[in-house]
């Protein structure tokens, strides 16, 4: 397997973080000129945010929780030269699942799906390390 065929879907996941940032600061931005949220607020460790400016960035602050794993993994993959369609195929469930959380997290908020498409991700990421695991301790390295 080629480094690109396991760096798209980190570009993905990469795309979507930036897309979930930019989201976050056009509504913040609009908070603030509405005056919904005063600059004085922002000092605070907590500023009352609108619900949906709330909700974007919850969002924006998960895509530094699990994906961390994700992005630590591919990167060893890819130093170890242990990078395999299994690791592909993996990588393309990981992130499809995050688009999936992400959209219902920032829309209907549906705690149901949203978990399942959570442990989609999160049993693929599991995936991905043990197998990755069992090849290093496998081969010695």
């Amino acid at each position: 397997m080629t480094v690109s065929s396991l760096l798209l879907p980190v570009f993905v996941q990469v795309a979507l973080t930036f897309f979930i940032m930019f989201w976050m600061g056009s509504l913040r931005q609009r908070a603030l000129s509405s005056g919904a949220v005063k600059p004085s607020d922002i000092a605070l460790r907590q500023p009352n945010w609108p619900t949906r400016a709330q909700q974007v960035a919850n969002n924006f602050q998960n895509q530094f929780e699990l994906p961390m794993l994700f992005y630590a993994v591919v990167a060893f993959i890819l130093i170890t030269s242990t990078n395999s369609i299994v690791f592909v195929i993996l990588a393309w469930v990981f992130v499809v699942s995050r688009i999936v959380h992400a959209y219902i997290h920032t829309g209907s908020n549906d705690v149901r799906p949203r978990a399942m498409a959570l442990g989609v991700g999160a049993v693929a990421l599991i995936a991905m390390w043990v197998i990755f695991a069992i090849r290093i301790l496998a081969s010695g390295a």
